[in-house]
């Protein structure tokens, strides 16, 4: 007797709810169908799922979206790394305590005396017929960050040794929930054939129709779920083995919403308008923000920074700051409505001719233009670069601006000393600013977020 097993699944929402309502009811008819016809279904999310970015992630620290998960029946989630890294410790290790389903996560650890009461290492799940299905979950190790939140994420490929063999033995079927990246999933097919599908994400990959590396069928479908998938492993009951593995993406921009999720999502954002609604500051006049100038507000803001960290230079790009402020009353909802990445400090070193390149850098309009997409980053352009603590004087040559002096202090730079310089810890990733990325030293600064320190700003200068 052959049995087909369907797993569905959502990857990398990031808090975006525009189609949530649409994903719901595909899911609630497909359950429909699936159950009417006797055959084992099974829901699941791989992490992403939160975002401070919107509103309801962060005034309820993730909270709503568990709601919202628990509403549309899921059986089981791994967690990403925005679940992971942009919450404080108390808020993740209590993040799931009100879960109708099954959290995996094999190399998540606590660094405090106790681990929460819903991480599971693997989950084992069994069908009418008796198909022992495996779940693995493995994140994504960023364990700088990790480890000032108290946390540990253990090696994915260690991790999966010693589950590996465990599930062997257990299960029929195994599956892993990988919130690593596509070219993980790929080495780990390659080195763990005894997996029969990998449903993945964190790389915003989408895989219309899977991909096959050996006998394991790999899966994701993009980001913020304009794509949901469906994995298909046909069981052959006589052999003991799956014989067939199928994978699709299905775009449901075009479904019908659910009614219930769009009451749902309406309650959420009114309880998170009253839990945003906090008095940060009053200011008599406009703030203007501009992407390409160095404003009042992103100019505090960047001073505040320096401050903080207590470092020799500070820079911050305009273009983290979205809108202006208006003349009045500010609240917590209006500085994440502002800047609402989950970007935190860094301090990292560098030689004052690494600071002269970024300084001549951040003027160009290529730099300033650059649209970002990722690292935490959630608005639209750059913009320009904005210093504080350090000067520099410009000429013209032939239309075009140059960095001619820098100073620290109204002390010119030496090339070859040391300064700390604080910033965005977006610049720490990829190529954006070769000169912050390949830093040796890198100190974070966790759970603040820079809303933190811009609430701050607002609220010691202008209360």
């Amino acid at each position: 007797m052959r049995e087909k097993i369907y797993f569905y699944y959502t990857n990398d929402l990031h808090s975006d709810f525009t189609y949530w309502p649409k994903i719901v009811n595909y899911f609630n008819e497909s359950r429909k169908k699936r159950t009417k016809r006797g055959e084992p279904h099974f829901l699941v999310d791989i992490g992403d799922h939160i975002d401070r970015v919107h509103p309801i992630a962060e005034a309820f620290m993730g909270k709503g979206n568990v709601k919202l998960l628990n509403e549309a029946k899921y059986d089981l989630v791994t967690i990403g790394n925005n679940e992971g890294i942009t919450l404080a410790h108390e808020d993740l290790f209590n993040l799931y305590d009100e879960a109708d389903f099954d959290v995996v996560c094999s190399n998540l650890f606590s660094k405090t005396n106790r681990e929460p009461e819903w991480l599971n290492r693997i989950i084992y799940k069994q069908t009418d017929s008796n198909i022992t299905i495996a779940f693995i979950g493995l994140t994504a190790a960023f364990n700088p960050f990790y480890n000032l939140l108290n946390w540990q994420v253990a090696d994915p490929m260690e991790t999966l040794e010693l589950y590996i063999k465990e599930a062997q033995e257990r299960a029929n079927i195994i599956i892993l929930l990988s919130h690593l990246g596509i070219h993980r999933d790929e080495a780990i097919a390659e080195q763990f054939p005894e997996i029969d599908a990998i449903i993945g994400g964190h790389t915003h990959h989408l895989l219309k129709q899977g991909k096959m590396i050996g006998n394991t069928i790999l899966t994701a479908a993009g980001k913020h779920c304009t794509h949901v998938g469906e994995v298909i492993l046909t069981y052959d009951h006589e052999r003991k083995k799956v014989v067939k593995r199928e994978a699709y993406t299905t775009n449901i921009t075009h479904q019908t919403e659910d009614p219930r999720t769009i009451n749902t999502l309406k309650e959420l954002t009114k309880e998170s308008d009253d839990k945003l609604s906090t008095l940060v500051a009053k200011i008599n006049r406009p703030l203007k923000v501009d992407w390409y100038e160095r404003t009042e507000i992103i100019d505090r803001l960047t001073a505040t920074l320096r401050k903080w960290t207590k470092s020799d230079v500070a820079m911050l790009n305009a273009g983290l700051l979205l809108k202006d402020l208006s003349r009045g009353i500010i609240t917590l909802k209006d500085v994440h409505r502002i800047c609402p990445h989950p970007i935190n400090p860094v301090v990292v070193e560098v030689t004052g001719q690494e600071i002269k390149e970024i300084v001549r850098v951040g003027q160009t309009e290529e730099f300033m233009n650059l649209e970002l997409n990722g690292f935490g980053f959630r608005g639209k352009k750059i913009g320009k670069l904005v210093f504080s603590g350090l000067d520099y004087a410009s000429k013209n040559l032939n239309g075009k601006k140059y960095i001619k002096d820098v100073f620290i202090n109204n002390v010119p730079l030496e090339d070859k000393k040391i300064y700390s310089l604080a910033t965005a810890d977006m610049f720490i990733f990829g190529r954006i600013l070769p000169e912050v990325a390949k830093s040796k030293r890198k100190d974070l600064f966790l759970p603040e977020f820079l809303r933190d320190l811009l609430a701050y700003t607002l609220q010691s200068e202008y209360m």
